[in-house]
């Protein structure tokens, strides 16, 4: 077995760890980048996650009026594809091309606190790293039940490369990622259906915001049904059906999407003392170490499972290799997150069911999407917005926004929260018209 040392080793080519090997190197300090997936040079969100999907999704919306909706989710493949092959490429030559890095198809698995054995094929090489950095991501959890093999069950990653537009699809569990998907072949001309397990619509949000969604699918065809537990799939020729408690759903294809675990089990992190969590996520301190000189970032170590979170938490290993060290996820501040339905849903800070069990003194606004002139313009009157206030002192605790263009307004709430902005500032902000954004002088109001 061949054995080689070197300053750094990054397993897994996601946001966090090809920014973070592009930094090293950058400095002058050899870096191996070790992915085991050649189809994954650049993380989930540019191959399997935000990229392709936000492409599919602005292909149905573009092209809506298509009548020939088969031709049409065909050519939306084809120039996703192109899309994610030429930026898989350009983030490939953007570590491999730097003269300290060096990038390695290859499976590691530790064998020592600091020592990880690459495996390629029947070559095994012994890494010895003075610092390591684990950046592996998650994946699809999959359903154990009778016919979950079957050659019609998919799972996110599988859904945005199908060959043929399904006619019937039935997507199990109605979490975000199966609510984008349900929007996203609804645009296609699928009839979709979404099986949710639970007795609550997306429990996690206020009940003002959930009935609007699910007033919103249920106009555009969009079937949820609550309470079906899914019990087995039984295929037959032409098709395969769902058999849950609330019934029977045939399906062309069937999209299961019940929540991702942590790529881990190949790593033999026990072997480098690091621990996981009761999911199997890396257990780290504020600073994202999980062992001396071992950093875990991204999903993998429980971070918030979005692209712009990696690259946070990359900023926070960088500071402690080459700034002060006084970034941690302790002080990242608020987040916002937004889910690409349509219109978008987007929400930062609390919201008000969360702001009344902490005892929060609070006043609730709420507008809806219909009354901003430039919802109308655009023709998405959909939604609603709203902000949660504390009664007391002014501060903004939260916003949703559920309406046209909210993924690029929610940004401005995150300087608001963070810096203790008060609502009557927003109230008073000056916007260009005719905007989405100027609707917040109406909702602050």
């Amino acid at each position: 077995m061949e054995k080689i040392e070197t300053k750094n080793l990054i397993i897994g080519f996601g946001k966090a760890g090809k920014t973070l090997a592009a930094d090293l190197a950058k400095h002058g300090e050899p870096v191996i980048l070790v992915e085991r997936d050649e189809n994954m040079y650049g993380g989930t969100c540019i191959n399997v996650g935000c990229i392709p999907s936000k492409k599919l999704i602005t292909e149905g919306l573009q092209h809506a009026d298509c009548t020939d909706k088969d031709a049409l989710f065909a050519q939306a493949m084809q120039r996703k594809d192109a899309l994610i092959g030429a930026l898989r490429n350009a983030n490939y030559h953007k570590v491999a091309d730097l003269e300290h890095a060096k990038v390695v198809h290859a499976t590691a698995s530790f064998t020592g606190s600091h020592t990880v054995e690459l495996t390629q094929g029947d070559r095994k090489t012994e890494v010895t790293a003075e610092h390591i950095f684990i950046n592996t991501g998650t994946a699809s959890n999959h359903l154990q039940i009778e016919g979950a093999g079957g050659s019609r069950i998919y799972y996110s990653t599988e859904m945005l490369s199908l060959d043929k537009r399904p006619r019937r699809l039935v997507i199990v569990g109605a979490g975000y990622i199966s609510l984008e998907f349900a929007f996203m072949y609804q645009a296609f001309g699928s009839e979709v259906t979404v099986l949710e397990a639970g007795d609550t619509f997306l429990a996690r949000e206020d009940r003002d915001i959930a009935e609007e969604m699910l007033r919103v699918m249920t106009a555009r065809g969009i079937k949820v049904v609550l309470g079906a537990h899914t019990e087995r799939f039984a295929e037959v020729v032409d098709h395969t059906t769902v058999v849950t408690s609330k019934g029977n759903f045939d399906a062309d294809a069937i999209l299961v999407g019940i929540g991702r675990h942590p790529e881990t089990k190949s790593l033999h992190l026990d072997k480098a003392g690091i621990a996981v969590d009761s999911r199997g996520y890396i257990v780290t301190d504020d600073h994202l170490r999980a062992a001396p000189d071992i950093w875990a970032m991204g999903d993998v170590a429980g971070s918030a499972q979005f692209t712009y979170i990696s690259l946070d938490d990359y900023r926070i290993v960088a500071d402690q290799l080459f700034g002060d060290g006084s970034r941690t996820r302790a002080n990242r501040g608020a987040v916002a997150t937004s889910v690409f339905t349509t219109p978008t849903l987007s929400h930062i800070g609390l919201t008000e069911q969360q702001a009344l069990k902490l005892n929060r003194h609070v006043t609730v606004k709420r507008m809806p999407a219909a009354a901003i002139p430039k919802a109308k313009v655009l023709g998405m009157t959909d939604g609603l917005l709203k902000a949660v206030v504390d009664a007391d002192t002014d501060e903004v605790l939260g916003v949703t926004l559920f309406c046209a263009e909210s993924h690029e307004i929610i940004n401005l709430f995150k300087i608001v929260i963070d810096n203790h902005i008060p609502a009557a500032y927003v109230k008073s902000m000056i916007f260009t018209h005719p905007t989405v954004a100027e609707g917040l002088n109406d909702l602050f109001a």
